[in-house]
């Protein structure tokens, strides 16, 4: 069964009613924008959380540690180097006691998440470390100085770039100092080993270079990762989306079958209504009204099982203004100004655009909901030009209310508990029933009860509306941003709703705006 949600069935067509301010929280006059996410929202999605995990750094902190003790009692007991034994102790003693007093912390707290601060500073010793046990051991003529790259090169990887370069900085003066100052290394006893100072100045500059590569190297693979991990989760936000729509697809057919039974109930109701009252009365205008909505509901549920302009190629390629008057069409007689209006470049001419099933449930919902919302007028705007299609629906409604924004297009999110059509229906019941109770002996009759009269009706949502709306127009290629309209601060600064398409992905072939062409002639 195809899915064949028409904007103006009750269940999903009020997306406003979900976003305007209702009269016990009124929207702010700031002017807000937003742009919905051009695939559910992944745009919003929180930074990834980045650095290491304090137990990945107590860990790697007793490898370094157990490769500098046992470099160290090999260079003193098998090859009989002369070491400042005591001083290097001292120095891997003092990364022992910082590893211990981590683990402590590690068994008071949680620390299993990364921590980015946390990260870098235990990076930031280990650097001091090594530049301490280096300058100990020979500087820049000691071969290990090359294990300086690695913090930095886990600092690219795993930190914000502001951190990782101050890591780097720090390296870039430790290579500095050790350049200038250093114990002698130690060698073998009776040989003397006296490097040049212009080969310590290259050992010092492949040492900065070997940093800024691996660094720079192991950033861009960690910025892919990030974009792989970002592209996954936007994926699987796309895929939740889908089954959300599917499963509105399911109800959309249940609601068909269910409510056939109902609807017919209510249409015998009516017709007795009207036959048993007075053609010019009251009673029987609502009857008729009532039988008049009955039928474009069931219209809207026999579209929801059936789409007969499939295959049609008259329904294939209509031009860009008749395509927003069909949209427009089901929503005028309202006592409302509803204008449409194409504004291309001179000399271009108006474009014949792919009559999408999407893209007409998906317009109409919005129209039908700026109309819902409006003073006295809405405008639906069309701008074509080489590259792109844009309409733009505008009312002098309230306006959206700037608490809802950050949630726009999720479903079943509303602020308004009872629709404006409730009201309304309520305050005309109750001035019937008062017109039609008769006045006690001796007393006038009580005045109608007053509702105001300037509140449109609408219909209760069930807050689908915009998702539902959003969801089919980006399914067709287009970007649908929300703001505040032209009216500026107030209570009726209006809203505005713009979709934009790319002219390709919206633009009939030539081939087929030549055979509609021929079949119309």
């Amino acid at each position: 069964m195809s899915l064949n949600l028409r904007a103006d069935s009750g269940a999903c067509g009020v997306y406003r009613r979900c976003v305007s301010a209702s009269e016990a929280n009124p929207p702010s006059h700031e002017p807000v924008s937003q742009s919905p996410p051009a695939s559910g929202g992944w745009s919003n999605l929180p930074p990834r959380s980045r650095g290491l995990s304090l137990r990945t750094l107590i860990i790697l902190r007793w490898l370094a540690i157990a490769g500098q003790t046992a470099t160290v009692f090999l260079l003193v007991t098998t090859l009989h180097f002369p070491l400042p034994v005591w001083q290097c102790l001292v120095v891997i003693g003092t990364s022992v006691l910082v590893n211990l007093l981590a683990t402590a912390r590690l068994r008071q707290t949680d620390s299993r998440l990364p921590d980015g601060r946390q990260t870098g500073i235990h990076l930031g010793f280990d650097i001091l470390q090594l530049s301490a046990l280096l300058a100990f051991t020979g500087g820049l003529e000691n071969p290990f100085c090359l294990l300086l790259v690695a913090p930095v090169t886990v600092a690219a990887a795993s930190l914000p770039g502001r951190q990782a370069l101050l890591l780097g900085l720090m390296v870039l003066i430790s290579t500095t100092a050790l350049f200038f100052w250093s114990m002698p290394l130690p060698w073998q006893r009776g040989a003397d080993l006296n490097l040049p100072l212009l080969y310590r100045f290259g050992i010092g500059l492949a040492l900065i270079t070997g940093v800024i590569f691996t660094a720079a190297y192991a950033w861009r693979v960690a910025a892919d990762a990030e974009k792989l991990e970002l592209a996954l989760a936007t994926t699987q936000d796309v895929l939740q989306r889908e089954q959300r729509l599917a499963a509105l697809g399911g109800l959309a057919a249940a609601a068909a079958h269910e409510l056939g039974t109902p609807l017919a109930t209510i249409q015998v109701v009516a017709k007795e209504l009207l036959r048993a009252s007075p053609p010019d009365g009251p009673i029987a205008e609502d009857a008729r009204l009532m039988l008049l909505q009955a039928d474009r509901c069931r219209d809207i549920l026999k579209r929801l099982s059936q789409r007969p302009e499939d295959g049609d190629e008259l329904y294939t390629d209509v031009g860009l203004k008749a395509l927003l008057n069909e949209v427009v069409d089901p929503h005028l007689g309202f006592d409302l100004d509803i204008a449409v209006s194409v504004r291309t470049p001179p000399g271009m001419a108006e474009p014949h655009v792919k009559r999408l099933a999407e893209v007409v449930h998906g317009l109409s919902a919005i129209v039908e909901n700026a109309a819902d919302f409006a003073a006295e007028r809405v405008d639906v705007q069309a701008t074509a030009d080489g590259q792109w299609i844009t309409i733009e629906v505008l009312d002098d409604g309230p306006g959206f209310a700037p608490d809802i924004l950050p949630r726009l297009g999720e479903p079943y999110v509303t602020s308004r508990p009872q629709g404006k059509a409730r009201q309304v229906l309520a305050a005309q019941l109750a001035a019937a029933a008062a017109a039609a109770r008769p006045a006690r002996r001796g007393k006038p009759a009580p005045p109608p009860p007053r509702f105001d009269p300037v509140v449109t009706p609408s219909q209760g949502g069930m807050g689908l509306g915009f998702f539902i709306a959003r969801t089919l127009l980006e399914r067709t290629g287009g970007q649908v941003t929300v703001g505040q309209g032209d009216g500026g601060p107030g209570a009726n600064r209006g809203a505005r709703v713009t979709v934009r398409w790319d002219r390709r992905a919206l633009e009939a072939p030539a081939s087929d705006q030549t055979a509609i062409h021929r079949r119309t002639a």
